[in-house]
């Protein structure tokens, strides 16, 4: 099991692998004193690693199962939360169930899950109608209502679990692991309570849906549907409730919110379909509490909620960074790279210019007309060159003491496209949006690099295959210059440069 978890953190991100490596190192320290899942007790770190993974100990193994089964539905139903716009509502149910809590430990006397379940499930639906009666009856906003109830059931909470401290059996009550969580006091009823609400949310999803799903994104289209979109929702707030309260032992009240969260967020940025985000949420929920509880189990008594949400925040990192799409990393890289496609698209169409006004005579351009075309200085306009011939589209040679930069048939065709989607958009403008003549040029200068070529096919039809910008310049045909390739002597460079009509 120690082989397959490391080559689950292999396939999610080398960064992933770091920082289970520093986090290893700093804990070995030839002995530590370690603070296992079951107790404390002093121990070599790789024997902690290897006793988790083992699974040999009960009480490893009931925090594990808990975990995993909460990492499922909070990564179902946290997607759900997140892609309606409803992660405060995590929150605030979280806190919400709090005084359900106390109070179902001080009807029962003991720390009596299903009473407790009870108590806080109670807490819970209490919560969410209060929201919706405040919403509903006042001008009230909904972020408003949602941080009023958060608040004022906390604090009755936090009085109620300071009167259990007080009580004569206060300090073995356990009450407080539910508000950083502990998956160690984890009992097999509460594991079994938490793997039937899992079980109950996969099933629930997988039957319904494209309920769900259709409620999520357009509730107005559902309800024209005929879905009875309020009982799918009242549904999903129920499973909702059920998962908050049955992870407030392994998480605790503070944190669960951000179990529902995070997982879902890192989801969200990998991928844009949500049959998709349903699965790596789960994934990420899973791996986030069995992260959890493996540093819980070598820490020095430290809380489980915490590091579960510290190793769910490390995947929400990495994707923020690395995702392909929406990744700050890979916008990067892709800005970049845009960057120097359009610098290099602006030198071709310079070539262009200067051949232009030599009358297309020649085959290359002298590099110190470029430059003048450019307004750079040699050196600058020799490193834009550079940049360009790693492309594969130009070539830089000395003749007679001056230097040229030559075009190849691919490169040519290349730079007539930029100068063609330049003046037929001028044209556009002038046309059909009626610019003055004097006023397109700045607009056409950006438009030229992001015109794709069904775009361009549309435009010649629609200004009915112009000859010439509103200037009076030549507004090159690609399809002429695609055909002069294959015309004449095929071994003279020349021919990739014949122009309509020359």
């Amino acid at each position: 099991m120690a082989s397959f978890a490391c080559a689950q953190g292999r396939r999610r991100a080398p960064a992933l692998r770091l920082f289970l490596a520093v986090a290893l190192g700093l804990l070995f320290c030839a002995s530590t004193e370690a603070a296992r899942i079951s107790d404390l007790q002093e121990t070599d770190v790789w024997e902690q690693v290897f006793r988790f993974f083992s699974m040999r100990d009960e009480v490893v193994r009931t925090a594990l199962l808990g975990s995993v089964f909460l990492g499922i539905s909070c990564g179902l139903l946290g997607s759900f939360i997140v892609v309606r716009k409803l992660s405060l509502f995590g929150d605030t149910l979280s806190h919400a169930v709090l005084p359900g809590v106390a109070v179902g430990y001080l009807v029962a006397g003991e720390k009596d899950p299903f009473a407790i379940f009870v108590g806080a499930t109670v807490a819970g639906v209490l919560g969410t109608v209060m929201v919706n009666l405040v919403k509903k009856t006042t001008h009230i906003k909904e972020d408003s209502s949602l941080g009023m109830v958060l608040a004022g059931f906390y604090g009755v909470g936090i009085v109620l679990m300071n009167r259990i401290q007080k009580l004569p059996t206060g300090t073995q009550s356990g009450v407080d692991k539910f508000l950083f969580g502990q998956a160690a006091a984890l009992s097999a009823t509460e594991v079994w309570m938490i793997g039937g609400v899992a079980v109950a949310a996969v099933v629930m999803v997988l039957l319904f849906y494209r309920q769900f799903l259709v409620g999520s994104f357009d509730l107005g289209f559902a309800r024209s549907l005929g879905l009875p979109a309020g009982v799918f929702n009242f549904l999903l707030m129920m499973l909702l409730a059920f998962t908050v309260v049955v992870s407030l032992q392994a998480v605790g009240a503070v944190l669960v919110s951000a179990m529902l969260v995070i997982p879902a967020a890192s989801a969200y940025l990998l991928t844009d379909r949500m049959n998709r985000m349903l699965i790596l949420a789960s994934v990420f929920g899973v791996l986030s509490g069995v992260l959890g509880a493996f540093f819980s189990f070598l820490g020095n008594s430290l809380p489980t909620g915490p590091l579960m949400v510290l190793a769910a925040s490390t995947v929400f990192t990495l994707s923020f960074l690395f995702s392909p799409k929406h990744g700050l990393v890979s916008r990067w890289r892709k800005r970049r790279s845009g960057q120097k496609r359009i610098e290099n698209e602006n030198t071709l169409k310079a070539i262009y210019h200067v051949r232009e006004s030599k009358g297309f005579a020649g085959e290359g351009v002298n590099v110190k007309d470029l430059a003048s075309r450019l307004n750079e200085t040699m050196e600058e306009t020799f490193r834009r060159l550079q940049k360009l011939k790693a492309t594969g589209v130009c070539d830089v040679k000395e003749i007679e003491g001056r230097t040229f930069a030559f075009l190849n048939p691919d490169g040519w065709l290349r730079a007539c496209a930029v100068v063609r989607n330049h003046r037929l958009w001028e044209l556009y403008l002038t046309n059909q949006a009626e610019y003055e003549p004097d006023h397109v040029h700045d607009d056409a200068e950006v438009i030229e690099h992001v015109l794709g070529e069904e775009t361009v096919r549309r435009l010649e039809r629609l200004l009915d295959y112009p000859a010439e910008d509103p200037h009076g310049k030549l507004i090159p045909s690609l399809a002429d210059l695609q055909r002069s390739l294959t015309q004449g002597n095929q071994g003279e460079k020349a021919t990739g440069y014949r122009m309509p009509n020359q």
